[in-house]
């Protein structure tokens, strides 16, 4: 198992272990050169959104990601930690559903519009 699949399944597991909803990957080999793979995940509330986005952070720095980070320290309804080649989103359940980034990484862009 190569280092970015072992990474995702301790990421994957950590969300779990840890109650996360509605946990999905997906795969953006050949839709986006941004990471990898992209993981979207819902809490139940701000503090275990909070909760889960620091679980995340320390698994990445725990496994060799040094200089990866948080995003929206300041909101209460969504997360990001970059974790250069695994991104993962966590929000709160309204607006994971308004945002719908399943739908939108799920369907194949055309390369035309990758390029823009």
């Amino acid at each position: 198992m190569d280092k970015i699949s072992n990474l995702k399944s301790i990421i994957l597991e950590t969300l779990d272990s840890n109650k996360a909803l509605d946990i999905v990957t997906i795969d953006l080999e050949g839709k986006s050169t941004i990471a990898d793979y992209m993981i979207i995940a819902s809490g139940t509330s701000s503090r275990h959104i909070q909760a889960l986005s620091e679980q995340v952070f320390d698994q990445f720095v725990k496994n060799g990601i040094f200089n990866c980070k948080i995003e929206g320290k300041d909101s209460k309804d969504w997360k990001l930690v970059d974790g250069i080649d695994l991104i993962v989103h966590i929000f709160n359940p309204e607006k994971r559903k308004f945002y719908e980034l399943e739908k939108m990484w799920s369907e194949l862009i055309p390369k035309e519009k990758i390029m823009i």
